[in-house]
């Protein structure tokens, strides 16, 4: 499945899923209608910024936006069956590496490139959010609140989600690194 088409499909089954019309969304979002309704039917390629206040809004996780739906998921995610994405704006690759069981561990891959940055200003999910980078090449600044954090390679950073993050890459070669998430409480 084409990578839009799987994004439009997860954020209208969401929506619909949570009693959501385009405009209680747009509303609760910050994003406008039309733009929502533009990637429900995969004809805009939305930015990491706009993909992260659509999730928040609708009280997932970003990497929940990714995931694909099937009668009987999984437990094995194939190199090939791993969705990834780019974001218009930085150019940043994500490789959603978590298979489609439900889990409260959801598993990321980002390259970033040089000198890019992307910044989230998130609002208080619904559900405690818990993300971990382990940055496995490059360099990468991680600002979390009013904290910046400079990352070298081998370094893992932990922090909660709901408030303002920015990821910036300093350096001259694209920074490599994964993202461990955990969504709590979880039920099964």
């Amino acid at each position: 499945m084409d990578i839009n088409q799987l994004i439009a499909s997860r954020v209208l089954a969401l929506r619909t899923a949570g009693g959501l019309s385009l405009a209680a969304l747009a509303e609760r979002s910050g994003v406008s209608r039309s733009n929502i309704s533009l990637i429900e039917r995969g004809e805009s390629s939305a930015t990491a910024t706009v993909l992260d206040k659509l999730a928040s809004a609708l009280g997932v996780t970003l990497a929940s936006l990714f995931e694909t739906e099937s009668a009987a998921p999984s437990p094995l995610s194939t190199f090939a069956q791993q969705p990834v994405w780019t974001d218009p704006d930085s150019g940043y690759q994500r490789r959603q590496l978590s298979p489609g069981v439900r889990s409260p561990l959801q598993l990321v891959e980002v390259v970033f490139p040089p000198g890019r940055r992307v910044a989230y200003d998130q609002s208080p999910h619904s559900a405690d959010i818990y993300q971990q980078v382990w940055l496995l090449a490059g360099e990468l600044e991680v600002t979390t609140g009013e904290q910046r954090w400079r990352m070298q390679a081998g370094d893992c950073l932990a922090f909660r989600e709901g408030q303002f993050i920015a990821y910036e890459n300093p350096g001259a070669v694209p920074a490599r690194y994964l993202v461990g998430l955990v969504t709590l409480p979880f039920a099964l």
